[in-house]
């Protein structure tokens, strides 16, 4: 019988975080300690290491994800144990977890088996606060932008088109439309209003794309809140309360530092999703490591056609940084799903429908070539591979000149990405020709069909008449110039959830756009996408359970 990944975590040994700070370059005077295993590191370690080069910044991404998993976080962490392994200088920078998905499907989200992030109860709960912080500053806006209207709207706002959203970082559908200000006249104007999950917040936004408390505040200042009756936008600089924002995240702003099960040293800062924002950790956590490690490896949400796109597409671009290898990981059993075999028929040996989803697996490779940079595919191993198939899958790699490693780091931590660490080692050395997909002066439709047609395979964009007069607007107002950060289902290529492979001869539906003035972005919307999700029949928090002595079991 296996253990599970929370019994794994709990029995490991933790070393003080001051020891793994140590370990990673950072004195004590820059922590901020929660406790003895986690801290915040302060922002001065990052001005303190500017003269020194960057480090080789490798992305982890993956194939279309599937009820089957893909161990994207857990290929992460357990690669960068394997590059301490063979006396590389590593560290990774990760998300941070979402308590909606935590209590909803995902349970737990630190990596798994013998490849962890800990301690993971902490980091799966409130962690040291930057969720709670997002959300404060984010309902801080909701409430001034209300109490405004009701003390007299001195901007003449029209309450019809309020567009910025009250958060809560919880799976909880029922918000998604509420009607607020009900009731006595004291209980501010009445209109209509609407909840999307912290972690697409544009808070938590600007927090990931920030280079320093004074540039939170300035994006934070720039977020759209509103329109006034004259069509003119507003913005939480004309409420007056970008300082009071960016006070309220002083904390939150910091990257935090925890360990592997192996003791190597972790960021973990900032969680926006990657099928509704842009899905990527913080760019102060991301350029902190840079300067510590040799070898840097982050992660972005979902597959290649969501998560690293947008790194690539936004964050690389907005932050400078300069990717030099890519890491694509997938599984026998998630291939075999994109070939169309049932869920509950996954463990049956089926090598024919394997290549048949590995289909999935061209596209994202396709889309990772098409930005320039060299890659290693990662078969994320499972107990009920059979032989056959993972000696079917290495043929197929080898006949399409595809580099790949089998990587076991669930079941034996980082031994188990030794030789996945050792051709990354000679990868990031090849020079690369990384370069974002679209030019930023391309309009917004160009840019969009670029996105499509190159990560998705589609043949074309539909746009709603919604979406075509967003577009005529925010082209009049100077937005075309913003990159994109596309809003799709993670499971498909397409924007339909249930089709799954590479389909060909298809058109992706735009049905709103919104702008991200703070970010710097342009969110598109397609098909049904929800920006607030719902829990499932059965929630992941009917498993969990707490002791009298705070032991907690059922966490994934």
């Amino acid at each position: 019988m296996y253990k599970t990944d929370l019994e794994i975590a709990q029995e490991a040994k933790l070393q003080p975080i001051v020891e793994i700070a140590k370990k990673a370059g950072i004195a004590q005077e820059d922590l901020e300690l929660y406790g003895n295993v986690k801290a915040k590191v302060s922002l001065d370690v990052l001005k303190q290491a500017e003269h020194k080069p960057d480090g080789k910044l490798i992305l982890v991404t993956a194939i279309n994800p599937t009820r089957a998993g893909e161990g994207k976080s857990t290929t992460t962490v357990g690669l960068v144990d394997a590059f301490n392994q063979i006396g590389k200088k590593a560290m990774v920078a990760l998300r941070e977890p979402s308590l909606g998905p935590v209590f909803g499907i995902k349970g737990g989200a630190a990596g798994g088996g013998y490849a962890q992030v800990v301690p993971m109860e902490d980091i799966n709960l409130h962690f040291t606060g930057d969720m709670h912080a997002i959300t404060t500053c984010n309902n801080l806006i909701s409430a001034c932008l209300d109490n405004h209207l009701h003390q007299g709207n001195a901007l003449e706002i029209d309450k019809d088109r309020v567009v910025f959203k009250r958060v809560l970082d919880m799976n909880d559908r029922v918000l998604r439309q509420v009607e607020v200000g009900l009731g006595p006249k004291a209980n501010g104007v009445e209109r209509h209003d609407g909840f999307t999950i912290t972690v697409a917040s544009e808070i938590m936004a600007v927090l990931c794309l920030a280079d320093s408390l004074m540039d939170l505040k300035t994006r934070i200042g720039k977020i759209l809140v509103a329109y006034s009756v004259a069509g003119k936008p507003i913005y939480v600089s004309d409420l007056g309360i970008a300082g009071a924002c960016a006070m309220v995240m002083k904390d939150a702003i910091k990257p935090n530092l925890v360990q592997t099960l192996e003791n190597n040293p972790v960021l973990i800062h900032g969680g926006p999703f990657a099928n509704i924002a842009h899905g990527c950790n913080s760019v102060l956590a991301t350029r902190t490591c840079l300067k510590l490690a040799d070898y840097v490896i982050t992660e972005a949400g979902f597959g290649a056609d969501l998560g690293a796109e947008k790194f690539l597409d936004i964050k690389c671009r907005e932050a400078n940084l300069q990717p030099s290898a890519v890491v694509i990981v997938a599984t026998i059993r998630a291939l075999k799903q994109h070939g169309n075999v049932a869920y509950e028929d996954l463990q049956t040996e089926n090598v024919e429908a394997m290549l048949e989803g590995c289909c999935n697996l061209e596209k994202h490779i396709e889309t990772i070539q098409a930005f320039g940079l060299p890659y290693v595919v990662a078969i994320n191993e499972f107990a009920t591979d059979t032989p056959a198939e993972v000696e079917a899958l290495q043929t197929w790699c080898k006949q399409h000149n595809h580099p790949m490693s089998l990587s076991q780091v669930w079941a034996k931590g980082g031994a188990g990405a030794v030789d996945l660490a050792n051709q990354l080692v000679d990868l990031v050395e090849q020079e690369n020709t990384y370069k974002p997909l679209y030019d930023l002066d391309a309009s917004i439709e160009d840019k969009i069909l670029t996105i499509a047609q190159t990560c998705y395979g589609a043949s074309g964009v539909h746009y709603t008449d919604e979406a075509k007069a967003q577009i005529a607007m925010f082209t009049e107002q100077g937005w075309d110039k913003l990159a994109i950060c596309m809003a799709k289902v993670p499971s498909s290529l397409t924007d339909d959830a249930k089709i799954c492979g590479a389909p060909k001869d298809f058109t992706i539906t735009i049905r709103e756009l919104r702008p991200s003035l703070g970010a710097g972005f342009i969110v598109a919307l397609t098909g049904s996408v929800m920006t607030m999700p719902g829990l499932p029949k059965v929630p992941a928090a009917n498993r969990m359970d707490i002791d009298e002595d705070g032991n907690i079991t059922g966490l994934f």
